[in-house]
């Protein structure tokens, strides 16, 4: 079989532009980059060679730069060749989930400061959720959750969010790989399911929290560039009842929004 480069690569470009825009040798490199990532023992260069339906000489080539440049490394023997670890250092570097922090934080900021409430920022993890950014109220009062908590993916409002913007095939992924954790709440999967649509309707969940008494849940998705949601920030709005007159319900959700939508990758 001929190896055939991962079509995400090319999810973006119409065949024009892929034409326009070819670069054979930086494709023979990142074909082979991509074959032996599949492959956790190697290849020998006869069978990249088979794989890729290309000549010798050309992988011979290519492949003695990527070993040159630390990319792929050749066993002992030397007739075997392997991803090394450089690819996962470089992306070490500036994690996905890192930047989105640095990015959030003094958004967030600037949103509990305006809103007189606190927000986190949750991804998926594990199958549920977990606080990665948190900001507390700068208010007397305020309810927030630790950096680091595990929330639960079925019965908060960042799960609900979380799950309505995904795919179907993604979304029964993450439920399939959702653990109960404690105090969790169950839920139908008939009642969830017409919930998450609903949310989706609505762009975001805003409910009553079902972990804290007094609470309304504001949350919704940081989106990416094909509408999934890649994180969630929610603010636990608490209502004060004494003589101090702050942001209600309605504009706090409109400021998150304005944050969200900031943050989102369109």
């Amino acid at each position: 079989m001929v190896w055939a480069p991962c079509p995400l690569v090319r999810f973006a470009l119409n065949t024009q532009d892929i034409e326009r825009y070819r670069a054979p040798a930086l494709d023979k490199g990142l074909d082979i980059l991509e074959l032996l990532a599949e492959q956790p023992l190697g290849l020998t260069r006869a069978e990249i060679v088979r794989a890729m339906g290309r000549s010798q000489s050309e992988i011979y080539r290519m492949l003695e730069r990527l070993v040159a440049r630390d990319y792929v490394t050749r066993s002992p023997e030397g007739d075997r060749y392997a991803l090394s670890l450089k690819l996962f250092v470089l992306g070490s570097r500036h994690p996905p989930v890192e930047r989105l922090v640095a990015r959030a934080l003094p958004l967030m900021d600037g949103f509990c400061k305006a809103a007189e409430q606190s927000c986190h920022l949750c991804i998926h993890d594990r199958g549920n959720l977990t606080v990665v950014a948190q900001v507390n109220s700068p208010s007397t009062w305020g309810m927030s959750l630790r950096l680091g908590a595990r929330v639960s993916l079925l019965d908060t409002g960042s799960g609900h969010v979380l799950l309505a913007f995904q795919t179907e095939l993604r979304r029964a992924e993450m439920v399939r790989e959702h653990e109960p954790i404690e105090g969790e709440s169950h839920i139908d999967p008939i009642e969830l399911a017409s919930l998450l649509d609903k949310v989706r309707a609505s762009g975001g969940w805003q409910g009553k929290s079902r972990q804290a008494e007094g609470v309304i849940d504001l949350s919704l998705p940081i989106l990416g560039p094909h509408d999934e949601a890649v994180a969630v920030m929610t603010c636990p709005y608490v209502r004060r009842i004494d003589r101090h007159i702050g942001p209600d319900v309605a504009s706090t959700r409109e400021m998150l929004r304005e944050v969200t939508t900031t943050l989102s990758f369109r």
